[in-house]
């Protein structure tokens, strides 16, 4: 398995949690308490956009708490299945790009619908209040 750097803070219960997983799973890492790692943290913190720890590092992969990984057992099963991905890295964004268009495209339809709901229920109860 490759080398994996997990970026954690001092007083982050979930960043232990993931920690004893790992050691549990005989996952070897390298800690890095972003407090001791600042100038890369900050960095990472920039590249991803998320500063949100446990953030890990494998094989050139970013792996973000929330965003790519839900839980402890998650980050572990990806672990075990990795596979370095086949397509290029500009590829892969072009691909993210469009899911992330098309994730804010539903959102809004599904708040513009949820809006029309409260409009028209405004609307009946004002009616009714009229009558």
């Amino acid at each position: 398995m490759k080398k994996i750097i997990i970026h954690t803070s001092e007083s982050c219960p979930y960043c232990k949690q993931v920690k004893e997983e790992l050691t549990k799973n005989k996952i070897k890492f390298e800690n890095r308490f972003n407090s001791e790692f600042e100038k890369e943290w900050q960095e990472i913190s920039n590249l991803t956009g998320m500063p949100t720890v446990p953030t890990i590092i494998y094989d050139g992969e970013y792996l973000v708490a929330g965003r790519d990984f839900g839980n402890a057992q998650h980050l572990i099963d990806i672990f075990k299945n990795f596979s370095k991905p086949s397509q290029s890295q500009a590829k892969r964004n072009f691909e993210r790009i469009k899911t992330l268009n098309y994730n804010i495209n539903m959102a809004f339809g599904r708040l513009d619908q949820l809006l029309r709901q409260i409009e028209t229920k405004i609307n009946t109860d004002e009616h009714k209040s009229t009558d």
